[in-house]
């Protein structure tokens, strides 16, 4: 579920994304992970990545309901949070903000590259940005980090340039 302070819903801005917003290809090169956003039909979309993961906590990244909390600036008024199924899905709603965040200072541009060193310093200059992920065992919210949540999506990302080069 998506919240104020965010642009729209994400399911509704995910199907709008499939069908007519940029799609996010990933390349695989020597040194990072690197998501190219181009104006593409919703045919040219590649098929979506289910990633099944358990960490040492116990934590699985496809079924463990995932709270972000966003913070952008200093001011308090402006925190907002979203609601995921799974750690991968939030990740990938990291990922997105980004993207959104890029398009909006790109208006112009039919197609825009950044790479993830790009991802995480925005990911830094966020004033706060944290997860709350649900841990059946314990049947509690345990809280992450913005390390975590770049470590993350680091491995999601490699995970998903990986199979596209297969």
């Amino acid at each position: 579920m998506w919240h104020p302070g965010f642009t729209g819903d994400p399911k509704g801005v995910q199907q709008h994304f499939i069908t007519t917003l940029p799609f996010a290809a990933i390349c695989v090169t020597d040194q990072d992970v690197k998501r190219t956003l181009g104006y593409f039909s919703s045919t040219c979309l590649p098929a979506h990545c289910h990633l099944s993961c358990r960490d040492g906590n116990g934590l699985n990244s496809e079924t463990s309901h995932t709270i972000l909390l966003v913070q952008p600036t200093k001011r308090p008024e402006g925190r907002t949070y979203a609601d995921y199924e799974s750690v991968n899905e939030c990740m990938e709603g990291v990922c997105k903000m980004y993207e959104e965040h890029l398009k909006r200072m790109n208006p112009n541009s039919p197609s825009i590259t950044y790479d993830i060193s790009q991802l995480f310093d925005f990911i830094d200059d966020l004033a706060d940005l944290s997860c709350l992920v649900y841990r059946a065992d314990t049947q509690t919210y345990q809280p992450y980090n913005k390390d975590w949540i770049k470590e993350k999506i680091y491995v999601l990302l490699r995970r998903q340039a990986q199979q596209a080069g297969k």
